[in-house]
């Protein structure tokens, strides 16, 4: 049968989940961060963590890379919007880029 979808998460479940990740906001069904690395190359290696872990957490952020500016967005597309999933590995982006 596959793999039940997460469950999508209510617009207060979001509001406490952002209250808990300072450096994300809400934009429509995704959430996003943007984050100044102090070097291309520091930015690409910040970007080969986060796929490690992505690709760990099977679960996979969209990056936009713009020299030193990296762009994280997350949404769970297989539930059509916000799922814990997307919280969790907010968390984790948080703890390999800093808070």
């Amino acid at each position: 049968m596959g793999t039940p979808k997460p469950a999508l998460l209510s617009d207060p479940e979001i509001t406490i989940a952002l209250a808990t990740l300072p450096e994300w906001s809400r934009d429509g069904d995704a959430i996003t961060r943007t984050v100044r690395a102090e070097s291309f190359p520091a930015g690409i290696e910040l970007v080969r963590k986060v796929a490690t872990a992505a690709e760990a957490a099977d679960h996979h952020p969209d990056i936009d890379i713009r020299w030193r500016t990296l762009r994280f967005t997350l949404s769970t597309h297989s539930a059509g919007g916000l799922t814990a999933n997307d919280t969790a590995m907010a968390h984790t982006i948080d703890d390999i880029v800093g808070g």
